[in-house]
């Protein structure tokens, strides 16, 4: 029944009457429900119910949204040019600007395929998988990593997404910026660390489409008669071209980010090796095999992923504060910024060590 309650960032009435408009083959018998999803620390994402079959709505966020970030026809791209590639993506619908509010969201926006799945976000989900299954899942999301970083952009549309040459500078500059645009206290060891990252930018060795924040909880798990499986990748709003091992070191970041946080209440991750998840090092074997490569040390791409989450977090702090995003955790999201800044310079560190 709806109940006419809609959660932050959509009217669900309003988008109601505009999708049986726009789309009524979408839309159905109605009336339509909207869920904020759990998961994703930028973009707002909800299920919407009601229509002719379930659907996903993706927006930017409720405020304070930087030039270049949270761009909704970016992620419509690319997920419509992987869309029946060996890259598990759910199948985009529609695009559509709202800058006046008639569909109900006030901002760009996209709908989607709704995937049955599981969203391995918490150590307690654990519990439901053998641990042969975590083993299974994890192998199978670096290799789907591999997939993508094999798809040849001009193939599927995408040879202009982006430019590889400078793409690193180009990355750290970016950044920075994003950083000094949500300044709002000090952070000595961020600072240090964008310093020493701009002073040993590597050479790129493979271009590619990169997914720009690729993890286990940007990816929808499912059983299948074959074992547990990759159903889709998720949340594409940092996707470009450019260098491949930026993406490894995002993943081997988020993999082993219990051990940077510790007993933070945020920042945690569903991966327990002794549930049955791999070491890292297995994961690389995995892509290397895949991709047929010899990986090279990843100091400074793990350097490089910690700073890009501490800025993401510090940004996702500040328009917490100012009243401007939605969702459960924001509001401690900024504790972890100094462990990953300093974790940031210790892997630095060991490289030159």
């Amino acid at each position: 029944m709806d109940d006419g309650v809609s959660p932050a960032g959509i009217d669900i009435r309003a988008f109601g009457d505009w999708l049986a408009l726009r789309e009524p083959g979408l839309h159905g018998a109605g009336p339509l429900r909207a869920t904020l999803l759990t998961g994703g620390l930028s973009n707002l994402t909800y299920r919407i119910d009601g229509a002719a079959r379930p659907l996903v709505l993706r927006r930017p966020p409720l405020g304070h949204v930087l030039s270049t970030a949270h761009d909704m026809g970016r992620e419509f791209r690319v997920q419509s040019a992987l869309h029946g590639t060996r890259v598990p993506v759910p199948q985009p619908y529609l695009l559509a600007p709202d800058p006046h509010g008639d569909a109900g969201v006030g901002a760009e926006f996209y709908l989607m395929e709704y995937i049955d799945g599981e969203i391995l976000d918490s150590t307690a989900k654990n519990a439901r998988w053998a641990a042969h299954e975590l083993h299974e899942v994890s192998i199978a999301l670096v290799r789907t990593l591999a997939r993508l970083h094999a798809v040849d952009p001009e193939s599927v549309g995408l040879g202009d997404f982006g430019r590889a040459e400078g793409f690193l500078a180009r990355q750290l500059r970016r950044w920075a910026t994003q950083y000094e645009g949500n300044r709002f206290r000090e952070l000595p060891d961020l600072d240090r660390l964008l310093e020493l990252l701009g002073a040993g930018l590597p050479e790129t060795r493979w271009s590619s489409i990169v997914h720009g924040d690729y993890r286990l909880d940007n990816a929808l798990v499912q059983r299948g008669p074959g074992g547990p499986r990759i159903a889709a990748v998720l949340d594409w709003e940092m996707a470009t071209l450019g260098d491949s091992l930026t993406d490894l070191g995002l993943l081997g970041l988020y993999w082993d980010l219990g051990e940077v946080v510790g007993e933070a209440a945020v920042g945690r991750t569903s991966v327990d090796h002794a549930a049955g998840y791999p070491a890292f090092e297995e994961l690389l074997d995995a892509y290397a095999q895949c991709r047929d490569i010899r990986v090279p040390e990843l100091g400074w791409y793990l350097g490089f992923a910690a700073a890009k989450l501490a800025i993401i977090l510090e940004g996702i702090q500040f328009r917490y504060d100012q009243g401007e995003t939605v969702g459960e955790g924001f509001d401690r999201v900024g504790e972890i910024v100094p462990l990953l800044a300093a974790s940031g310079i210790r892997r630095l560190e060991g490289v030159r060590s």
